[in-house]
């Protein structure tokens, strides 16, 4: 079986999309926690020698470092054949909900929560954009998973586990109350949250966790 190491901070969604995944597909990965708040991922020495992207999670398998969450998520469905779509018209329904998540709710949630929570003086005028933004992504969710079980149908997929990435983090730093304010989001986060196997990212990632970002 493969070995993997996995490069994280709790607090990052996408670290969590990753060790949520190989965590339900069995596997076991060696914790390697990024001082990213200190800035390290920003350091020419840590691009050169991790990500020239500058960017957490990178995911080691055997020693080679693959980077960027979703072909990832989606290389580890087909090599374990768990998570990913089975017929054609489930596969197109996991990468059209994947590539929304990253270009729009995971985009934007990451992008909030970093700035409502982590951040000493966020500027009032882009959180509520952001705010506004997000409400409307949400809306759009809430209408999808009240008609179906799932992202892609009624079989959870790799889709599922990179949109409730950065939903599942405390109502304290995410600024909402899903239970209140969309239920239909709730109950497919706690849909996700009953598979067996299943651990938030501040049960699975251990490390120092981060209380600003500069």
């Amino acid at each position: 079986m493969p070995s993997y190491r996995l490069h994280y901070f709790p607090e990052s969604g996408n670290s969590y999309k990753l060790a949520l995944m190989l965590t339900l597909c069995g596997e076991t990965f060696e914790p390697i926690w990024t001082d990213f708040a200190g800035g390290v991922t920003r350091s020419a020495e840590w691009r050169k020698a991790v990500n020239e992207m500058g960017e957490v999670p990178v995911l080691e398998e055997d020693g080679v470092r693959l980077t960027q969450t979703a072909p990832i998520l989606l290389k580890l469905a087909e090599q374990y054949g768990r998570f990913g779509g089975e017929s054609a018209e489930e596969k197109f329904e996991v990468l059209r909900w994947l590539f929304w998540d990253n270009h729009k709710l995971s985009g934007y949630m990451a992008t909030y929560r970093f700035l409502r929570t982590f951040t000493p003086s966020p500027d009032p005028a882009v959180l509520k954009f952001l705010r506004r933004r997000l409400d409307d992504f949400l809306a759009i969710l809430e209408l999808h998973v009240q008609q179906r079980a799932f992202a892609a149908g009624k079989r959870p997929t790799v889709a599922d586990f990179s949109m409730i990435a950065y939903l599942h983090y405390p109502a304290d730093e995410t600024g909402y109350d899903f239970k209140a304010s969309h239920p239909a989001v709730k109950a497919w986060l706690q849909r996700v949250a009953d598979l067996p196997g299943w651990r938030s990212a501040y049960d699975l990632l251990p490390g120092k966790r981060l209380t600003h970002y500069a």
